[in-house]
């Protein structure tokens, strides 16, 4: 049994240049044949492969063992089976070389210059094409920079450097070659068992770029069809020719039509309510547009596919209209657990003085109406904790509440904040586009704080939004409509602004349907105290104020309002005394006032605090006409700012004006300054 075994065993020889290499060859060979061949090695250059060679089925032979034909006629015998050793290399190989960076120059070292040239050939055909290759063999002068070394095993040839050498192992035979050799020898079947396909996997295949390519581009059409599928619109493919290649479920669904009977068809003759025609022959995108289609509104619109300025085909949406108008309301409602919503509501407003009172009732009433609100007030009233209980207020407490300072901003930035950015409008926009804070706040209120700084060319577009209530988006074309409810808030009178010119009239008639003056904290005795022990309460503070610190607070002006007052009471927490003191006041509150005279400077505070804006105007006057002049209003603003009071051009103007209507002043024309009547002089001696 073993003599049958032996006499159906074939032979195999392997003929190689170089020993390694051909011991190489040989493993390789007899790994996957060893079980039904005998498989001999020889070498040109240890001799081993002069003269005659034995007999052999098979005889497998690297292109660098002879140098011509006639030579392999005089080792090999007559009429021999003979065939050339293909080698390649391991995918290993591949992925190691596809991670070194790019455009390094590479010194290819093997053997000879030849084999090392077909080794660089080969993989610049396998897709290796990054790297600069320098092929080299010993001896060779090396007339380039290098900054990496690879070699197929021949590191004995690899020049002297400090250059890294990377060793990629003897190239293996091709797994094609192995194939051959079944074939020739009648093994066929060798070719379905594990080690083949084992041996398969760990080379390239001279076809290994077009395999690849291949492979993924049956990737990419399998995700392409998943894609399609798991779309929740319509989806219509046609080619440069108008031809259907795809069409999903959802738009079958929608036309009423069947997959396999469109594919192929023109697409205007399947879908004559779609615009293929128009898009493919002008390269141009048909905006979104409502068509009736058996009694359904559908949403449609075609976006050509362009490639070095050709049209090679275009796709189609289409969408049900109330399953996009459904999906937007979705998408806004999520907003609101993303932190787009109002946080604050009129119960959080502390304060019992009749003036916020009265101020709190005013904007519940405003806040019932869909009209924009002006909230006019001094920085740290509070103008935003109104916003938000406005909001909670309206019949629009169920959708978002987005705000924004808009002098915060340069106003390119502030644009495309508020009306959202189309694809490709500016460098380093987010592709696909990004909707404007107008578009978030659709069915909800948008608060513009600080509206004042807003640019000229801004308060333009603010106007038109709020005229048409549609936004475009930077660099965009399409129209939005929304619905947006607008409070806006300011810390000046809006109207001075209107008449230096610095405000759009239309726009501020715009905002000033309902507005709102918020009391600064100097009018709410009242509160002060009150306020305190809730900050007190919210950090868990635990100090008590000296009856002294008390007049202070009362009499103190706070041009910080509200604000300026969390931050005092902080700071008494702070300072870790159970009894606050005048001395341990903040010193940005006690900052004019000496350390050793803080009762009369208090007293005197006190009077000028009491004391009203009408009689430091009185006083100013009578000053200057003492000093043999008049006092303009420009002046009188400026004085009654440097003692403390908080007033506008308005404000003095309209004391200027009540004070000539009660004959105690006279009032200049042009610059000449405000002047006592005899009866004001009385009234102020008094």
């Amino acid at each position: 049994m073993i003599q049958i075994q032996n006499e159906k065993r074939k032979s195999i020889a392997v003929v190689a240049l170089d020993p390694m290499a051909g011991a190489s060859y040989k493993q390789e060979i007899e790994n996957l044949f060893g079980e039904y061949a005998e498989v001999r090695g020889y070498s040109v250059r240890d001799g081993s492969a002069t003269g005659k060679l034995p007999c052999a089925d098979l005889f497998v032979i690297s292109t660098d063992a002879y140098g011509s034909a006639e030579e392999v006629a005089r080792h090999v015998p007559i009429d021999s089976e003979v065939m050339s050793v293909e080698v390649t290399f391991h995918l290993e190989t591949l992925e190691k070389l596809w991670k070194l960076p790019k455009d390094k120059n590479v010194l290819f070292v093997n053997l000879t210059e030849v084999m090392a040239r077909e080794a660089i050939a080969q993989l610049n055909a396998l897709g290796v094409n990054h790297l600069h290759f320098i092929p080299y063999r010993q001896g060779m002068p090396l007339t380039e920079d290098v900054d990496i070394i690879v070699t197929p095993a021949e590191g004995r040839y690899v020049p002297q450097t400090d250059k890294p050498v990377i060793d990629i192992g003897q190239r293996p035979c091709s797994y094609s070659m192995m194939i051959e050799i079944a074939l020739r020898l009648g093994l066929e079947h060798l070719l379905e068992t594990e080690s083949f396909l084992d041996y398969e996997k760990s080379v390239v295949s001279k076809h290994y770029s077009f395999d690849k390519m291949f492979s993924i581009a049956r990737r990419q059409e399998s995700q392409f069809h998943i894609l399609m599928e798991i779309l929740n619109e319509g989806l219509v493919g046609v080619n440069e020719s108008g031809e259907i290649f795809a069409c999903n479920k959802k738009a079958c669904q929608i036309a009423r039509v069947s997959e396999k009977l469109v594919i192929g068809k023109r697409g205007e003759d399947v879908f004559p309510y779609i615009s293929f025609y128009k898009a493919l022959k002008e390269k141009i995108e048909i905006p979104e547009k409502i068509t009736k289609l058996y009694s359904n509104n559908i949403s449609i619109a075609v976006i050509p596919v362009l490639r070095k300025g050709e049209c090679i085909g275009a796709f189609a949406t289409l969408q049900y209209f109330n399953e996009q108008e459904q999906r937007q309301n979705e998408l806004r409602s999520q907003l609101l657990k993303k932190g787009h919503y109002a946080k604050y509501s009129f119960d959080d407003v502390i304060g019992d003085s009749p003036v916020i009172c009265r101020t709190k009732e005013m904007l519940k009433r405003m806040a019932a109406t869909e009209s924009p609100i002006l909230i006019v007030g001094e920085t740290g009233t509070g103008k935003e904790l109104m916003a938000h209980s406005v909001h909670r207020a309206s019949a629009r407490a169920e959708g978002p509440f987005i705000a924004i300072n808009v002098a915060a901003m340069p106003e390119n930035l502030l644009e495309s904040e508020l009306f959202g950015y189309a694809d490709g409008a500016f460098t380093g926009a987010r592709k696909g586009g990004k909707p404007g804070l107008f578009e978030f706040a659709h069915q909800g209120t948008l608060f513009l704080d600080e509206v004042e700084g807003m640019s000229a060319s801004m308060q333009v577009k603010l106007l038109r939004v709020l005229q048409e209530r549609e936004v475009m988006r930077v660099g965009g074309s399409n129209i939005v409509k929304v619905d947006v409810r607008v409070v806006a808030a300011t810390n000046e009178f809006l109207e001075e602004k209107v008449e230096t010119g610095s405000f759009r009239r239309d726009l501020y008639y715009r905002l000033n349907a309902l507005t709102v003056v918020l009391p600064p904290l100097r009018e709410r005795d009242e509160d002060i105290f009150m306020l305190l022990d809730h900050f007190r309460n919210e950090i868990g503070g635990n100090f008590e104020l000296a009856e002294e610190t008390k007049r202070f607070l009362l009499a103190y002006s706070w041009p910080g309002n509200i604000r300026e007052l969390h931050n005092a009471a902080e700071y008494f927490n702070y300072i870790g005394k159970p009894v606050i003191e005048v001395q341990d006041l903040p010193p940005t509150m006690t900052k004019k006032l000496s350390r050793h005279t803080f009762t009369d400077d208090l007293v005197i505070l006190t009077h000028t605090k009491q004391g009203s804006l009408q009689e430091f105007i009185m006083e100013q006057i009578f000053l200057a006409e003492q000093n043999g002049g008049s006092i303009g209003r420009e002046a009188l603003l400026q004085a009654a700012k440097q003692k403390g009071f908080h007033v506008s051009q308005k404000k003095i103007r309209d004391l200027l004006s009540k004070m000539t209507e009660d004959g105690l002043i006279i009032r200049g024309r042009g610059r000449g300054g405000n002047r006592l009547t005899p009866r004001g002089l009385k009234q102020y001696s008094s």
